[in-house]
C-alpha cells in the first residue's frame, strides 16, 4: 500500500484491473519467473490464462500464461512474453494484473479491497466521515482507513459497524463504533 515519494510505482494506472502478483526474479533458462501472490483467492494461479504485466515507469505488457507450478508460497510461472532469464529480469518488481471483471466475488456481502477504496463513507445520520483510502489487515479483522483531508479514522470492518455498502453509488454507511453495541457471550471459568 505504500510507495516511494518521488517514485513512479508499477500500480498507478491500473484502471479496471486488480493487482494478484509481484514478480520477484527470474527463474531458470527459459524465462520463467518466481512470483509473490498478492492474493488470496484460492486457485487463482492455477486458472490463469491472460495477466498484463505493469512496471515502474508506466511500462505494460499483455502476457499469455503457459505454465504455472506451486514453489512453496510462492509460483514459477512461464509467460510468452519471456524466453530468456535476461528479458525476464528486465520485468523485476513487476505486477501481474488481471481484470477486475474476473476478480468479482460471486456472494453478496463480499468485496476485494480495490472495491472498497474511494468510496464515500457516511453515518447511519448521514454525516459524511470522509473517503477509504486504506485498509488495514489485523489479526482480528481489517481496519478501514478514513480520511476527510483534516482527520483520520479508524473504522472496523465489522458487521455491527458496517452497515451498507452501495459499491455502484460508491459509498459505504457506518454505526460509528462508539454506538456500538457488542454482545459478549458470558464466560464459563473451568478450574
Amino acid at each position: 500500500m505504500a510507495s516511494d515519494a518521488g517514485r513512479t510505482s508499477a500500480s498507478e494506472d491500473l484502471d479496471g484491473l486488480v493487482v494478484i502478483g509481484r514478480i520477484l526474479k527470474p527463474f531458470g533458462v527459459r524465462g520463467a519467473v518466481r512470483v509473490e501472490s498478492l492474493s488470496d483467492v484460492p486457485g487463482r494461479f492455477e486458472s490463469l490464462e491472460q495477466v498484463t504485466l505493469s512496471a515502474s515507469g508506466g511500462r505494460k505488457r499483455q502476457a499469455r500464461v503457459v505454465e504455472v507450478r506451486r514453489a512453496g508460497t510462492q509460483y514459477l510461472v512461464t509467460l510468452d512474453a519471456f524466453s530468456s532469464p535476461e528479458e525476464a529480469a528486465v520485468w523485476r518488481d513487476a505486477l501481474l494484473a488481471i481484470p477486475d471483471s474476473a476478480a468479482r466475488p460471486q456472494r453478496d456481502g463480499q468485496y476485494y479491497e480495490f472495491m472498497l477504496r474511494g468510496l464515500a463513507v457516511r453515518t447511519e445520520a448521514g454525516d459524511a466521515l470522509g473517503t477509504i483510502e486504506e485498509i488495514i489487515e489485523t489479526p482480528a479483522n481489517h481496519v478501514f482507513v478514513v480520511r476527510d483531508g483534516t482527520h483520520e479514522r479508524l473504522v472496523p470492518a465489522l458487521k455491527q459497524v458496517v452497515l451498507a455498502v452501495d459499491t455502484e453509488a460508491r459509498t459505504m454507511t457506518v454505526r460509528l463504533p462508539g454506538d456500538v453495541v457488542v454482545e459478549q457471550p458470558e464466560r464459563t471459568h473451568a478450574l
